[in-house]
C-alpha cells in the first residue's frame, strides 16, 4: 500500500519505520530539510528519533505535493497546535478516495474542537477519517517492541482496512467506532501525565502516583462522557492504557516536563528538548475552557492549569488535590446514563 505520513516528528517517524517494515511504500513530508536529508541519506531522523535506524522503503520530501502523489492512505502526524493549518495546506493534494488517519493527541488550538472534526471540515470527507491512539511510544514502535493500539472511525471499512495493514506479530491493532472517546482519551492522558511527573519531581511515592492515575481516569470519563463519548472506551487502550504508559515512562515528554516542574523549573524552562512539543500543555488549556463552558468538575486538569499559569506551585497542586471536597469514588450514573441512551 502507498502511504504518506505528513509530519516527520518522533511519532510520524516511528510509524513510518513500522509500516516500511511491513512492506508498505512509505513517503514522508518533513518541514525541516535536514530531517528529510537525514532520512534519505542516513536512514536516521537525526532531530526527532536519532536512536533508530530506519528500514528501506521510506522516502522523505519537503515538497508537500510530491509526498502525497499516489497516496492511498494519508497519516497526519503533526502536533495538535498545527494540525489545522497543515491540513489546510495538504487538503488539495489528497485524493478523494484516500483514507486519512490522524495520530496527533490533542484539541485544535484555536477552537478546542477535536482534531478529526477539523480535518473533516477541511476535507469534506468525515466518513473517511480515522484516529489512532493508545500506549504508543514512538521509539518502542520503531524498535518493534510488542505493543497495541486502537484505530477508531465511523467508517468501519476504513478502520478494518487500517487494522489489517498496520497489524503485525509485534503490533496488535484493535478497532472502535467511538471516535470521540478515543480522541478525548489520547488528549486527556497527557494532562494526567504532567501531574504524574510533578509528583515524581516532588519525590512522592507509588501510592500517590497510582491514586492520581486512578482519579485521572475518573476525570477523563466525566469529561469525555459530557462530550458524547462511551465511558467504557476509557477503560481500554486509548484511555487507561495510554495514561499508564505516558504517566510512568521515562520516554514520556509530558511526564518528564511535569517532573521538571516538580523540581522547581518554570514551564518555559521545563522541556528537555525545546524542539519537541509537550501536548499536555495545550490540552490543559482546551480542557479547562471546555469544562468551564459545560460545568464539568476537572480537579486534576484545573490544578495542572494553575501550575502552568504560575498561579500555584507544584506543592500547591498536590495540596489542592488532597484537600478537595470529600466524595464517593464511583460515578455509576455516567455509565448508566450512557447505556440508557443506547437502549
Amino acid at each position: 500500500m502507498n502511504i504518506t505520513i505528513v509530519g516527520a516528528g518522533s511519532m510520524g517517524t516511528g510509524v513510518a519505520a513500522h509500516l516500511a517494515s511491513l512492506g508498505h511504500k512509505v513517503k514522508m513530508w518533513a518541514r525541516e530539510p535536514e530531517v528529510a536529508e537525514g532520512i534519505n541519506k542516513d536512514r536516521v531522523n537525526h532531530i526527532f528519533l536519532k536512536e533508530v535506524t530506519l528500514p528501506e522503503g521510506i522516502e522523505a520530501f519537503t515538497d508537500m505535493e510530491r509526498s502525497l502523489q499516489g497516496a492511498e492512505v494519508v497519516v497526519t502526524a503533526v502536533p495538535s497546535r498545527w494540525t489545522g493549518s497543515v491540513i489546510k495546506e495538504v487538503a488539495s493534494y489528497i485524493a478523494p478516495q484516500a483514507g486519512v488517519l490522524n495520530l496527533a493527541k490533542g484539541f485544535d488550538y484555536d477552537t478546542d474542537q477535536r482534531l478529526s472534526v477539523i480535518i473533516a471540515n477541511e476535507l469534506k470527507a468525515s466518513n473517511k477519517i480515522a484516529v489512532m491512539s493508545g500506549p504508543n511510544l514512538a521509539e518502542e514502535i520503531a524498535k518493534k517492541l510488542p505493543g497495541m493500539t486502537v484505530i477508531a472511525s465511523e467508517d468501519t471499512n476504513l478502520s478494518k482496512t487500517l487494522q489489517r495493514e498496520f497489524s503485525s506479530n509485534y503490533f496488535r491493532v484493535y478497532t472502535s467506532t467511538d471516535v470521540i472517546g478515543v480522541e478525548v482519551g489520547g488528549a486527556y492522558k497527557n494532562i494526567v501525565a504532567i501531574a504524574a511527573g510533578v509528583l515524581d519531581g516532588l519525590g512522592m511515592g507509588d501510592n500517590t502516583k497510582a491514586g492520581l492515575i486512578a482519579r485521572g481516569l475518573a476525570e477523563m470519563v466525566r469529561f469525555g462522557s459530557a462530550l458524547g463519548a462511551n465511558p467504557i472506551t476509557f477503560s481500554g487502550l486509548s484511555g487507561i492504557g495510554d495514561m499508564i504508559a505516558t504517566g510512568i515512562s521515562r520516554h514520556s515528554r509530558n511526564r518528564s516536563f511535569g517532573e521538571n516542574l516538580g523540581k522547581g523549573k518554570l514551564p518555559q524552562d521545563a522541556m528537555d528538548n525545546p524542539l519537541m512539543v509537550v501536548e499536555g500543555v495545550f490540552a490543559t488549556r482546551s480542557v479547562v475552557r471546555m469544562a468551564k463552558d459545560k460545568g464539568i468538575e476537572i480537579p486534576i486538569a484545573a490544578a495542572v492549569h494553575e501550575v502552568l499559569e504560575g498561579k500555584s506551585s507544584p506543592n500547591g497542586m498536590l495540596d489542592r488535590l488532597m484537600t478537595g471536597k470529600l466524595e464517593e469514588e464511583c460515578e455509576e450514573s455516567l455509565y448508566r446514563d450512557f447505556l440508557l441512551k443506547k437502549s
